[in-house]
């Protein structure tokens, strides 16, 4: 009866190229940067009037769709869909909010923070966009602009892309791509021409930004060192600090990071905040905390005002280009950057988590720093220090150095806020490249990265960009060029909103199913109810392997045989799966009934889950783990420990479980599309890792191999469409691949 399936290759790779995304994305940015160094002042003078075209028509619609994603967050957050995880329903947070959060500034934030945080504050004081410069006026709305384009609307943007790209890899089990958020809109086209020009579109963005950082990176670390060691400043010393930072980022990206992202990510936290309170306590401290609340108060009151200013009758276009216009155009390019790795720190956490955490959690950081270092800058050039002004004005790469002098113990200062810039700097090079191996592959999975020669090409191109940029005009031609590039990913940006907007409506569906149900199942229908001595026994037995294994065999099989006969005798299409998981050597039982190939199957996962014994448990003995079984169904486990169950109880849970798929499937109908997102309707998941065992060091850990097979009962059983998965126990709980 029972026929053999294939079980997993696991010599498989699992990352390819993705020739078309590859090669289309490496001529655009090897002609660019051969272009920029060949033709200098052909390439100044396009990239410059097509920013002016740029700022002139299409500025409202750069500041339209950023409030617009902002709104769009707020709103999904707030919603009744706020609760949904970014993964299955009984997934875990893998890292400590303090260290999540730690990663969460560290990825968006680069080395330009210390750049801006004096330069622009400074800026706007003397050449404010509307008024007189040097008022006390114009120093209130000179942080207010700079906290503004520092602020909520850019980081609303990494919440949309991070959202996006961790509910359709957590949760359906799509590669961690961004044409994976296009698949409600256009389907199985997304492996065509369209998929392959938004990946392409967001790896243009992605290197683009990036090489914006590094060029206003390699400008400030020039500096530092010329202020510290007395190394001029010079084109050949620029190259050399482009040259480390390729060297680093490809070693980085070659050899992995997974030990040190978390701590490079804490230690940058806390190098900053020794910053932040040497300027606060040397400083004119009073001045510095009064300044910080007056400035939380002008952003909440000005906010809404700024969000939506075009300056349509007072229009400053050069002032727009340089500052606004290219803020957000930034911010757009390093949208896919950031929330790549937002989603892969993300997992388990919550919607309404993800999105509070990551508008409020740096902002509140940024908002501190760039008052009290913003102010300080400001109260310099206010009691009479214009040469400082000057410098900060038309030197912006000094600023924050010519701060630093005006405190004691300086030396000292410097080096740790040079060794911060480079953390910054570098980290930003070598997830630059990481991020552009995985968009120009194709993955097996969302935990797989791009294959090293990639890494490598990424690491090359970003360093090749950022010096071509450079040798054409410096640091405003990098921004120029970043303004133009932001573009065809801001029209991607919307159908990511539309794409993510339709998926939520399914969970909407789903909710309301789950409500139906649970209304349903307080019936008294036979077999469904548990006596109270069944009850109290579950409760008081932790069950061992043995004993699990002989109920897999004795009632969870027959009885999910049984349903599965009863669907084929309905004409339900419905499969019955069985497979070894890992070296715990039990068998998970898997029970799939498709009504239509384009709606979501119906899956009953009977999953086997080891934990160490509590210590109050009776007669614990000297095993250090039991076991339970949960049903799982695509979004995570429903929560019950099926041990203990006769064969009828677990009938009726599995027939409780199908009334609400089917309620869901009704609900659905509301919905325009189709209830199956994942293509092909693959139900790979792995529940494994989320179950923390690696508190049950005498227990060995399943190792990355399963054997599976199909039980079945009718020849007209459909093939078998899915993948065998990896068992992954406890990878969760393991640093990631990729570093901020």
């Amino acid at each position: 009866m029972a026929s053999e399936v294939g079980s997993e290759n696991t010599d498989e790779p699992r990352a390819r190229v993705n020739k078309v995304v590859f090669f289309g994305s490496a001529i655009g940015v090897l002609a660019i940067a051969l272009w920029a160094m060949i033709d200098k002042a052909s390439a100044d003078a396009v990239i410059t009037a097509m920013v002016t075209w740029i700022g002139k028509n299409l500025g409202w619609f750069y500041t339209l769709l950023v409030v617009s994603v902002f709104v769009f967050v707020i709103f999904i957050a707030a919603s009744k869909v706020g609760k949904t995880k970014l993964g299955p329903d009984h997934s875990r947070p893998t890292f400590s909010f303090f260290t999540w959060a730690s990663m969460l500034f560290a990825a968006g934030i680069g080395i330009d923070l210390m750049f801006f945080s004096v330069a622009e504050p400074v800026t706007q004081f003397l050449a404010p966009p509307r008024g007189d410069g040097g008022t006390a006026e114009a120093a209130r709305q000179a942080l207010v602009w700079t906290l503004f384009h520092y602020g909520l609307l850019g980081w609303g943007l990494y919440a949309l892309v991070g959202m996006a790209l961790g509910y359709f890899a957590y949760r359906h089990n799509l590669p961690l791509s961004i044409r994976s958020a296009l698949f409600p809109i256009f389907g199985k086209r997304i492996n065509g021409a369209i998929g392959h020009g938004v990946d392409i579109a967001a790896v243009l963005g992605t290197i683009f930004g990036i090489a914006t950082s590094l060029g206003i990176g390699v400008a400030q670390l020039n500096y530092g060192l010329f202020f510290i060691f007395g190394i001029p400043e010079s084109t050949a010393w620029k190259i050399a600090l482009i040259a480390l930072s390729v060297v680093m980022a490809t070693i980085s990206v070659l050899t992995g990071v997974e030990k040190g992202i978390r701590r490079l990510s804490e230690l940058n936290v806390i190098l900053c905040v020794l910053l932040m309170g040497y300027i606060l306590i040397t400083g004119k401290t009073a001045f510095l905390l009064d300044a910080l609340v007056g400035n939380v108060g002008d952003m909440i009151s000005r906010f809404p005002g700024m969000a939506l200013d075009t300056f349509a009758f007072d229009r400053p276009d050069a002032w727009l280009n340089s500052w606004t216009l290219f803020f957000w155009a930034w911010w757009i390019a390093w949208a896919p950057f950031v929330g790549l790795f937002l989603a892969r720190i993300s997992r388990g956490r919550t919607i309404r988590q993800f999105v509070t955490a990551v508008l409020v959690v740096p902002m509140a950081f940024i908002l501190v720093w760039i008052s009290l270092f913003g102010n300080s800058a400001i109260a310099l050039v206010i009691d009479g220090n214009t040469a400082f002004g000057e410098i900060a004005m038309n030197y912006p790469e000094r600023a924050f150095y010519s701060l630093l002098e005006q405190y004691p113990a300086v030396p000292l200062l410097a080096g740790i806020a040079t060794f911060t810039g480079m953390l910054f700097y570098v980290t930003s090079a070598d997830s630059g490249a990481l991020v552009m191996a995985n968009f120009t592959s194709h993955l097996k999975d969302p935990e797989a990265d791009g294959s090293k020669p990639v890494r490598l090409f990424g690491s090359l191109a970003i360093g090749v960009l950022t010096l071509a940029m450079l040798l054409v005009g410096g640091v405003p031609t990098l921004q120029g060029a970043t303004v133009i590039m932001g573009l065809p990913f801001s029209v991607v940006l919307i159908f990511l909103m539309m794409g993510l907007y339709k998926s939520l409506r399914i969970e909407t569906a789903l909710s309301k199913s789950q409500d139906q149900s649970l209304l349903q199942m307080i019936s008294s229908r036979s077999g469904s109810t548990l006596d109270w001595r069944q009850r109290l026994s579950r409760q008081l037995t932790q069950p061992n392997r043995a004993q699990t294994e002989r109920y897999i065999n004795q009632v969870v099989k027959p009885a999910l045989k049984e349903v599965q006969q009863e669907f084929l005798s309905q004409g339900v299409k419905a499969e019955l799966h069985v497979k070894t998981v890992g070296e715990l050597q039990l068998e998970s039982v898997d029970l799939i009934a498709t009504t239509h190939r384009d709606h979501r199957p119906f899956k009953y996962h009977v999953y086997p889950v080891r934990l160490g014994k509590p210590t109050f448990a009776l007669n614990a003995g000297t095993a250090s783990s039991y076991y339970r079984l949960e049903a799982f169904c695509q979004e995570g486990s429903h929560g019950l420990d099926l041990l203990g169950l006769t064969q009828e109880q677990l009938i009726a849970d599995v027939l409780d479980k199908y009334e609400t798929h089917m309620a869901f499937l009704r609900h659905q109908s509301e919905v325009d599309g189709l209830s199956q997102i994942n293509e092909g309707g693959s139900t790979k998941l792995d529940w494994s890792r989320d179950f923390d065992t690696a508190a049950i060091p005498a227990v060995p850990m399943p190792q990355r191999t399963v054997t599976e097979r199909r039980i079945s009962a009718d020849s007209a059983a459909f093939e078998d469409q899915r993948v065998s998965e990896n068992q992954r126990v406890s990878e969760d709980h393991q640093p990631l691949k990729e570093k901020s």
